[in-house]
């Protein structure tokens, strides 16, 4: 059985990274300065994301607080399921992935519930500041833009820039893609380590019988 606090030990860090750096851009920076950092392709935007992750929203006049309160559920789940795993004696791969994915979840969430309220960023429609801070976003990397060709399905036709996202989007991202890129690796291990404990646990029950004969 592992320990699952050294994984929470990442959640944190990237809470704490996440935080941080919004702070640094919101106190330093105006609402859609850009600062170039490898030419047009990288730079540092200041934008509020008043929805979902790399800039998506949810249309509805409740969203925010729907949104919010869905983060607030799958972040204990998400917690619920590292410590389980942990316990499991599942791959390191997998957990790491779980906590930086954990961690980005929980960033966006302090923003959302108070933002509104310390930085004074809700909307000017928002039934109420709590639950409807706005995001700060500030990555911006944009190799490539413009019209898309007709024959790509749905988004055919229509003009493409790459969103503005923020450390704990990254750290979801991330996570994800390292956990469908491993996943077989991951879970094959999870598998095996579960093959070998059920003969060690039969071992012992055979054991313990023969003792009490």
């Amino acid at each position: 059985m592992k320990n699952p606090l050294k994984f929470f030990l990442l959640t944190l860090f990237v809470i704490v990274l996440d935080q941080t750096v919004k702070y640094l851009v919101y106190k330093n920076m105006y609402l859609g300065e850009d600062i170039p950092l490898i030419g047009k392709w990288l730079s540092i935007h200041y934008v509020l994301n008043p929805g979902m992750a790399f800039g998506m929203q949810l249309d509805h006049p409740y969203g925010k607080l729907i949104l919010t309160l869905f983060r607030l559920v799958a972040m204990a789940v998400i917690a619920w399921y590292l410590t389980r795993l942990a316990r499991r004696n599942a791959p390191d791969g997998l957990l790491w992935c779980i906590a930086a994915i954990l961690g980005g979840a929980i960033g966006n969430v302090i923003d959302s519930t108070f933002y509104g309220v310390l930085l004074g960023n809700a909307p000017y429609d928002a039934p109420s500041p709590w639950f409807h801070g706005q995001v700060i976003d500030m990555v911006l990397f944009n190799p490539w833009e413009g019209y898309l060709p007709e024959w790509i399905p749905i988004w055919g036709g229509s003009y493409y820039t790459s969103p503005v996202f923020n450390i704990a989007d990254a750290s979801i991202f991330l996570g994800v893609v390292f956990i469908l890129i491993f996943q077989s690796q991951f879970f094959n291990e999870d598998e095996k380590e579960q093959n070998q404990e059920k003969p060690a646990l039969k071992n012992d029950i055979l054991r313990d019988s023969s003792s009490e004969v």
